[in-house]
């Protein structure tokens, strides 16, 4: 395993290790104004939510790695401390990367990248009426990082108001992850697109308590065949099986194709049930292929 220290890197090279490895990230893209009623819109990748209560975000427009100057985004808010965050999905992410050109300050991002300026109701920075999300914010604080290159202003932002389009959302009225098509920054020149294809759901151990993978065989715990995901979807059961439960098991004609077939070879028998359990845990047939890997 390579061990670096982050004092032995330039600039450069830190920023590129940690904005590989540390993705995919949500991206802000956020809408200023400053006093004299100059808009900016802007894309900011060091972003994510920190609270709901109150519902809170925190975005980052650091200064310059190559030249230690601030961006115009930090520049209004410091002015005008309001900002309205635009979540961005995939039919709108090559203007949205064109908005993060270093045009000069007073010239509208909107208009070079193309993008529709809709009203605000709460706060004086526009909307990007092409954002499937739109979140009016009052900014509460900006935390200063340092006065080198590369740091960091934390800009506390309170959403007021959320704008969410029709069509993202389900039958409840619930945003539909499958519908937004978000995208999210990885390193360099690098994004994800959220699709249906690439979805997955995990269950959470909050109503639960996981037995846990120490609760498992140690044959179990050690196996060729299954994976770390696999044995955290089998800690999360509440109880293992009884020993009628996993013997009923034995009855399900695909185990029971595997016990015959393997009657005096026990490494091969083992193998093989671990393999059909694998198959089972991705269908998410926890419990059943619990009962498998316990013969």
């Amino acid at each position: 395993m390579l061990t670096i220290n982050t004092s032995d890197l330039s600039l450069a090279q830190l920023q590129n290790y940690l904005q590989y490895a540390i993705a995919p990230r949500p991206i802000c893209f956020a809408t200023t104004i400053d006093q004299a009623g100059n808009i900016n819109l802007s894309p900011f990748s060091f972003f994510n939510m920190f609270s709901t209560n109150p519902p809170l975000c925190i975005f980052s427009p650091a200064r310059r790695v190559r030249d230690n100057t601030t961006k115009h985004t930090l520049e209004n808010i410091l002015e005008v401390k309001e900002c309205v965050i635009n979540i961005v999905n995939y039919p709108m992410v090559q203007q949205t990367s064109l908005a993060s050109t270093e045009y000069p300050k007073g010239i509208n991002e909107f208009e070079k990248a193309g993008f529709t300026m809709l009203p605000s109701q709460l706060v004086k920075p526009p909307r990007v009426a092409e954002s499937p999300v739109q979140m009016e914010c009052v900014v509460k604080e900006v935390i200063h990082l340092g006065e080198n290159p590369g740091a960091g202003n934390l800009i506390l932002a309170e959403i007021k108001l959320i704008h969410i389009k029709e069509e993202i959302l389900d039958q409840e009225g619930k945003i539909d992850q499958a519908k937004i098509d978000l995208v999210a920054r990885l390193g360099g020149d690098w994004y994800c697109r959220v699709t249906p294809e690439n979805l997955f759901k995990v269950a959470k151990p909050l109503t639960t308590l996981g037995i846990g993978v120490d609760a498992l065989p140690k044959a179990v715990r050690n196996s060729i065949v299954l994976t770390g995901n696999d044995l955290g979807k089998l800690g999360n059961v509440e109880y293992l099986p009884t020993d009628d439960e996993i013997d009923a098991v034995r009855n399900v004609a695909e185990v029971k194709e595997i016990l015959d077939a393997t009657i005096g070879d026990s490494s091969n028998r083992e193998r093989e049930l671990h393999e059909l359990a694998r198959v089972w845990l991705v269908h998410d047939n926890v419990n059943e292929a619990l009962k498998v890997v316990l013969l």
